[in-house]
């Protein structure tokens, strides 16, 4: 049904009258006459009667009537929130983060987010190095806080911030008793590693930290997350060279040391899709950006 003739019949109803009506409308009223006519014969029935005080509603005008006001609300609605989430003002974004900033990044971002864009719907996805760029690249996040950053020619990235690294250690380990660690005290103890970055293994920013530094130390074992890196820390597997922010969230028995004389650090990236056409993007890079600062 067309909301204009909809919104014409409504303004007739209120008048009582055709001619009232038309200047309320600023129109003439023979055109008027000829919409609501086209209404009657869109509904099948007459929906006004000539009355004594002037046009009354029939039966079947008095039940349009009782829709049409909500009709018009809606489409009213409608139009405003299309503007808003054109506006970048309000609307759905689906966020995904990995682990190791969760803690960090999360309890700062997410309350900037409700300031800066009150109507906004969010929901969230923890991601892993192995699904980060999947998740993207299927929509089914619109925008991800990942550290490093993907490589990918289809995703957009912006570098917001970078956390140094430090050495997850047991508690229990002489190393815990250092307030800083020397790289030479790194040699050939195992390693928990995590994946090399998904396109260019060898630019792993731990490979090459311990490259530049001439150390090595042999891979225990290559897992998928922070939080699985720490659990085999925990259990006396091997060291970790984690970012900072993971000591937020390390469990009891596993400590954090500095490296001493190693001022390597790693990205913090907000990534999304290069054809993404929402502009909550801005508005999220934006308050990711302050989050970051406050860390």
């Amino acid at each position: 049904m067309d909301l204009r003739r909809l919104r014409y019949f409504v303004a007739v109803a209120e008048a009582r009258s055709v001619g009232k009506a038309a200047e309320r409308l600023r129109m003439a009223q023979p055109p008027l006459s000829v919409q609501i006519r086209k209404l009657e014969a869109e509904v099948g029935a007459p929906l006004f009667r000539r009355g004594t005080r002037g046009m009354d509603l029939t039966e079947a005008g008095q039940a349009l009537l009782a829709r049409a006001g909500e009709a018009l609300a809606l489409a009213a609605d409608g139009i405003e929130a299309a503007r808003a989430v054109a506006a970048g003002s309000r609307g759905r974004l689906s966020v995904g983060y990995m682990f190791v900033l969760a803690n960090a990044m999360l309890p700062r971002l997410i309350p900037e987010l409700r300031r800066s864009i009150p109507g906004i719907d969010l929901d969230f996805a923890e991601l892993s190095a192995s699904t980060r760029e999947a998740r993207l690249l299927d929509r089914s996040v619109t925008v991800a806080l990942c550290m490093p950053a993907i490589n990918h020619p289809e995703i957009q990235v912006a570098r917001i911030g970078a956390q140094p690294f430090m050495l997850a250690v047991p508690h229990r380990s002489p190393l815990a008793r250092l307030s800083a660690v020397p790289m030479i005290r790194l040699q050939g103890r195992p390693l928990i590693a995590l994946p090399p970055p998904e396109r260019d293994p060898s630019s792993s920013a731990v490979a090459a930290l311990l490259r530049r530094h001439q150390i090595v130390m042999p891979i225990a074992s290559r897992v998928q997350t922070v939080h699985s890196a720490m659990s085999l820390v925990l259990a006396g597997e091997g060291l970790a060279i984690l970012p900072a922010c993971a000591q937020l969230g390390a469990p009891r028995g596993v400590v954090f040391r500095p490296l001493r004389d190693a001022s390597d650090s790693i990205d913090i990236a907000v990534c999304w899709r290069r054809d993404s056409q929402t502009p909550l993007i801005h508005t999220f890079l934006k308050c990711a950006e302050k989050a970051v600062a406050r860390l």
